[in-house]
């Protein structure tokens, strides 16, 4: 608060400046001199720590790149966005209209996320996005100044249905809740299933965020598939892996899943998650010397360790960094600095990644396997794999 507080009274000292007439260069200089960069990011409730990782691994890659932006000084200014969609609006414009800045980094939420995509279509703000996957961000909603550094929520499982269809699972139950996370997963499942050949035998739902999977799971076993896929996250994915093994499943119906199943709950899922197959644009465990050389720095300076959102972090601030430092700092050349973002290939944690024409990163996905409560990679399950970007008219022409 002392930092907002600062840097607004120096801001209403200028103003008082102006309007007597009065020209104070050095401060004015100063003060645009500055490239001002605004966390709109969940600090408060279910999703703090989502927050709290993004944040750390923007800053540790452009630490990384100097601690500028292309030669130029950073002011920083968070929001705690409390993943609240009914404020994502008003949120959304005091960082744009009341602390001027020139890119506004979030977010975690995807409701949220629609409130920052309004305003960041009205007024140009760059906006960076690095976690919420709605479809929308980057397909019928997209736009010039809108970037997305992790994934829409299609694209783990668009690499699902062939890994699954290889290995003989023919007739599939698909369960999520019922809201639009839900269906959009399912959509790239379906998609990448039923293109390979497979029969998705029945679609099971319950709204969100219930957490009552007993007579689905009952539901389940009488339709006797050769495997379940679904899409759930955080502990209500703990609860359900826990209840499907409780219900005698686990040993005979193989659970497949995107790779938030068993992301950042093994610990909470227990043995009841082993041999769990998932598909993700990342794994801790991924045995590269990149991914070596960023889960030790990052260990070593936060005291933690990173995960997929701490990667989605780091990549959101390599993206910036590389963006500005093609543009030499000058992030008012829109077009200039568009063009840099969009052609950056970026050497992430998680492998080289490029742009798509829609915005969205085109990356590997990842096949994973729980084995003693880590999500071990045994292959690519989709090489450069891209959102469709359906309905985007961005490099259309």
């Amino acid at each position: 608060m002392t930092t907002r507080r600062l840097v607004l009274s120096r801001g209403a000292a200028i103003v008082g400046a102006a309007s007597t007439g009065l020209l104070l260069p050095g401060i004015v200089r100063a003060q645009s001199s500055r490239i001002r960069v605004g966390f709109m990011l969940p600090y408060t409730g279910t999703y703090s720590q989502l927050g709290v990782a993004i944040e750390n691994g923007v800053r540790m890659a452009i630490a990384e790149q100097g601690g500028k932006l292309g030669g130029r000084e950073i002011e920083w200014f968070k929001l705690d966005d409390e993943s609240e969609p009914s404020k994502g609006v008003e949120n959304a414009n005091r960082l744009v209209q009341r602390d001027k800045v020139d890119v506004l980094i979030g977010t975690v939420h995807s409701g949220v996320q629609m409130g920052i995509q309004r305003v960041a279509r009205e007024t140009g703000v760059l906006n960076l996005i690095p976690n919420a996957g709605a479809h929308a961000a980057t397909r019928a909603l997209c736009a010039p100044n809108v970037f997305r550094t992790s994934f829409t929520n299609s694209q783990p499982t668009l690499a699902l249905g062939k890994p699954m269809m290889d290995r003989g699972l023919k007739k599939t139950v698909w369960i999520t809740w019922k809201y639009a996370a839900g269906d959009e997963a399912f959509e790239g499942f379906r998609d990448s299933y039923t293109k390979a050949g497979g029969t998705i035998v029945k679609e099971l739902g319950l709204p969100f965020p219930n957490v009552e999977f007993q007579a689905l799971l009952t539901e389940i076993a009488s339709l006797r598939p050769d495997a379940v896929a679904c899409f759930f996250a955080g502990g209500a994915a703990a609860k359900f892996i826990r209840d499907y093994a409780a219900a005698g499943l686990k040993d005979k119906i193989p659970l497949w899943g995107s790779g938030f199943l068993t992301e950042g709950v093994l610990e909470a899922a227990g043995p009841a998650a082993e041999g769990i197959m998932t598909t993700m644009h990342y794994a801790d465990s991924l045995d590269t010397p990149r991914n070596h050389q960023f889960r030790t720095a990052y260990a070593t300076q936060f005291k933690m360790q990173p995960d997929v959102y701490a990667v989605q972090g780091y990549d959101t601030g390599l993206l910036l960094a590389q963006g500005a430092a093609a543009v030499k700092g000058d992030m008012g050349n829109k077009q200039a600095l568009y063009h840099a973002l969009e052609t950056q290939t970026i050497d992430s944690p998680r492998g080289k990644w490029s742009m798509s024409k829609a915005h969205n990163p085109i990356q590997d996905i990842y096949l994973r396997r729980v084995e003693n409560k880590d999500n071990k990679v045994i292959g690519i399950a989709a090489k450069a794999l891209s959102d469709s970007g359906a309905g985007c008219k961005l490099g259309a022409a």
